[in-house]
Order: C-alpha cells, then sequence, then structure tokens
C-alpha cells in the first residue's frame, strides 16, 4: 500500500519488514530524554516574549469537550467561545478548533461556520478504540460527512503491543482514505497513540514512526481519558520522530500533546520544547496542537494580567 514517504516503502512492504525497521529505530536514552525536558522547562520567558507566547498557545488549542453529557448547547457555547475567548479583549487570538464526539460535529460545524475554527471530532471508537474496522470507518465516515475538518483517530494498542505492526499500519492508511472529500477539502488526520498505555519510550518512538509512514498528518500524544497523558517527555520524543521524518523525507508532521496541560506555565514550556527541537517552523496551530478543557482559561487569566497589571482570577472568564 502507498505511503507518504516512498523513501521507507520497502520498510512498509510485509509485517516483518516493518517489525524490523521499526526495532531497528535507534533506542531512546530515558534518562537523557528527562534531563533535557526537565532542562528545557527551566527557561523564563518574560514580558514581551511572555505576551508573544500565551496568544500564540492560544491560537494552537483544540478547544475539547469529550463528556457523556455533552449537549448541541454545550457545543455551541464551546464553539462561541473558541471564536471569541475574551469578550472583553476582541484582540484575543481565536483557538485552532473545537473537538467534540462524531454526533457533535454537525452541531459544531453549523456554530463554527465562517470562523476559521477548525471542527475536530474523534473517531474509530474513541477512547479504547475496541471495535471492529468497519464501525470504526463508518465512525469517520460520519464525522467528515457531518463536516469534521480534523479526525482524532486511536491507534489498536492491542495491536500494537503485540507486535502486529503490519494491522495498525493498514488500518491508518484505512482511515486516511475516509478523511478524502470529493472536492479535495480532505479531513486532516491526527492519530492518538495514548503514550500511557505504550509503557517503554521505544514504544513512542515506534509508534510516531508508524503513524507518520502511514499518512498521518498530526501525532498526538494521547486521549486525555487515562492516568498518564502529554509530558514534556514523551512530546519530546515525538517532536524528535516529527524533526528526523522531514530531514529525510521532505514530509512535516504535525504534533499535539493532549490531557493534563492546564496552565499556562505547562503550555509554554511544551512551545520552548517546540522551538528548541522541532524548530520554528513547527511554531503555528497547522503544526503543533494542545489538546486541552481548561488551559484556555488560564492562558486568558494571565494575559488579562499582562494587560491591566492585575489578576482578575476565574470567575472573570467564562466557564466551559
Amino acid at each position: 500500500m502507498p505511503t507518504t514517504a516512498p523513501a521507507f516503502s520497502d520498510a512498509t512492504a510485509s509485517d516483518s519488514a516493518l517489525r524490523r525497521f521499526l526495532h531497528g529505530l535507534p533506542g531512546v536514552d530515558a534518562v537523557g530524554l528527562e534531563a533535557r525536558a526537565a532542562s528545557l522547562g527551566t527557561r523564563s520567558i518574560k514580558t514581551t516574549a511572555k505576551a508573544y507566547a500565551i496568544d500564540l498557545a492560544i491560537s494552537m488549542i483544540d478547544l475539547t469537550t469529550l463528556e457523556g453529557a455533552d449537549t448541541p448547547g454545550k457545543v455551541r457555547a464551546l464553539a462561541a467561545k473558541a471564536v471569541n475567548p475574551d469578550p472583553t479583549d476582541r484582540t484575543t487570538p481565536r483557538t485552532a478548533a473545537v473537538c467534540v464526539y462524531p454526533d457533535m460535529a454537525a452541531t459544531a460545524a453549523a456554530a463554527l461556520a465562517g470562523s476559521g475554527v477548525k471542527v475536530a471530532s474523534v473517531a474509530t471508537a474513541f477512547p479504547a478504540g475496541r471495535a471492529a474496522l468497519d464501525v470504526k470507518l463508518a465512525d469517520v465516515r460520519d464525522a467528515v460527512a457531518a463536516g469534521a475538518d480534523e479526525i482524532d483517530m486511536v491507534i489498536d494498542r492491542g495491536a500494537f503491543l503485540s507486535g502486529h505492526y503490519l494491522k495498525v499500519y493498514e488500518e491508518i492508511l484505512a482511515v486516511k482514505a475516509e478523511c478524502a472529500r470529493a472536492d479535495g477539502t480532505d479531513a486532516r488526520l491526527k492519530v492518538i497513540f495514548e503514550t500511557g498505555e505504550l509503557s517503554t519510550y521505544d514504544n513512542i518512538r515506534r509508534a510516531s514512526w508508524l503513524g507518520m509512514l502511514a499518512g498521518a498528518d498530526f501525532i498526538k500524544t494521547s486521549t486525555g481519558k487515562v492516568a498518564t497523558n502529554a509530558t514534556p517527555a514523551n512530546t519530546l520524543l515525538m517532536l524528535e520522530a516529527v524533526r528526523d521524518f522531514r530531514e529525510q523525507t521532505g514530509v512535516q508532521i504535525g504534533v499535539k500533546p493532549a490531557g493534563g496541560i492546564r496552565t499556562s506555565k505547562d503550555a509554554i514550556k511544551f512551545l520552548v520544547l517546540v522551538n528548541e527541537t522541532a524548530g520554528e517552523d513547527w511554531l503555528d496551530n497547522h503544526w503543533f496542537r494542545f489538546g486541552a478543557s481548561s488551559l484556555l482559561n488560564d492562558l486568558l487569566m494571565q494575559r488579562q494580567k499582562l494587560a491591566t497589571g492585575r489578576y482578575s482570577g476565574p470567575d472573570y472568564v467564562t466557564v466551559d
């Protein structure tokens, strides 16, 4: 089957070839990885640079609601907040997207029409991914037909951890095909690894390359539904992967850490990781996103403090 990286076509020719390629990737120095992530997290960002970083982070948020109690009214309210995060300051950037379940994609698309804010929809039996392939593909088709601009799929972690890499690869290819539209406005595909379930950094590196070989537009850490989600170390590792992939193929892939990023301080640490690892080309919401629900409120409060010199508190921003 075709891949976005012809230079690696031999690596995906068979299950054994793919296994050899993935297990032939350099092993991850866990101590070195965590030490570098911690070191970059100590960088001090001041005044003008901090204001720039806060606005950039706001523009990179996939404002998310993925709860069983989601209603059309809640989705419309979230969409309004994505378009106009701070009604007291119209210079506040819009978020990148609103992320919802497939049955709410049409509601989000109607609410966001003409705004420039994207509709992202989770799919493929999110968050566990435990469904037959035809069910997963139907999930994707429904979301794309409802107006989703982006699809966040979960990989079959059971297959991956069992070493059935070609099965995972072919499933990503099949989902990618369902993201196509006749008018050429294909939905972009984010592939979620659920890094907290992959157990090792070596597995995260392998999953990153597997997703990129299969045509992911983004690689994403997690669903936000498990105990361990995005961390500086696992995001750093994925940033190294997209950097190295572009160097070898010319193809640029985005990265989306999701889950557990709640404060402006956290977000800025991740932006430093991006700049120092992948480079400035990724400092744009086309290539880097935050999967978050509560992060926006803290960014807005910090933005207001920089503008006014006063910390307004959570009552001065809308509740998601």
